[in-house]
């Protein structure tokens, strides 16, 4: 009785598993499909409220002397954010960030109106799934083909998160300082 059983049970558990399969398959694709169709963008202000590393800095700070907000737009709406200065040398902490982006952004208007060498990013999140990594890599792509940045760093906190997001994204931690760390992502100009 059991061996018949099993044997009308197991041609339909299969049924079953391929099904479901196809079924969690086709939700994925569908889950990240707005990546594909994502766009980076300049943006004048964000919600500061939202950003979880450093919800006090005010939209005038991050838009102040050559820094500047990026977002990942789809579909009219913000998906991630990520708050750039750009600098001559790597800060240690975020008045060092004001400091260092304020001294290359007026060097810059002595010479060439290209403000600073590195991008440092101190602040990044997402809305949705995806989206971190996603803005990480457009980014990235947008300082290789710049003509003036040639080192991507970031000013983030001393949290387990931060450490695994940037090690995942192909991240080298470079120094930890007093309250923050840096990670180098390699930019390789073609």
């Amino acid at each position: 009785m059991i061996q018949v059983l099993k044997k009308r049970l197991k041609p339909r558990i299969k049924a079953r598993i391929r099904k479901n399969k196809q079924i969690i398959n086709k939700n994925i694709d569908n889950f990240f499909d707005w990546i594909k169709g994502a766009e980076l963008v300049e943006l004048k202000e964000c919600n500061v409220n939202e950003d979880p590393v450093r919800p006090e800095l005010d939209n005038i700070f991050r838009r102040s002397y050559g820094r500047k907000i990026y977002g990942v737009q789809y579909g009219g709406e913000i998906h991630a954010v990520m708050c750039f200065a750009y600098t001559n040398q790597i800060p240690k902490s975020v008045e060092e960030l004001d400091k260092f982006s304020h001294d290359a952004f007026l060097q810059s208007a002595q010479r060439d109106q290209n403000v600073g060498k590195i991008a440092i990013a101190y602040t990044v999140w997402s809305k949705k799934k995806g989206g971190g990594k996603l803005i990480v890599k457009e980014v990235f792509k947008k300082i290789k083909k710049s003509s003036h940045l040639n080192r991507l760093v970031t000013l983030s906190p001393l949290t387990e998160m931060a450490t695994k997001f940037h090690s995942k994204n192909g991240a080298k931690l470079i120094q930890v300082n007093e309250t923050t760390q840096n990670f180098e992502y390699q930019v390789i100009k073609k």
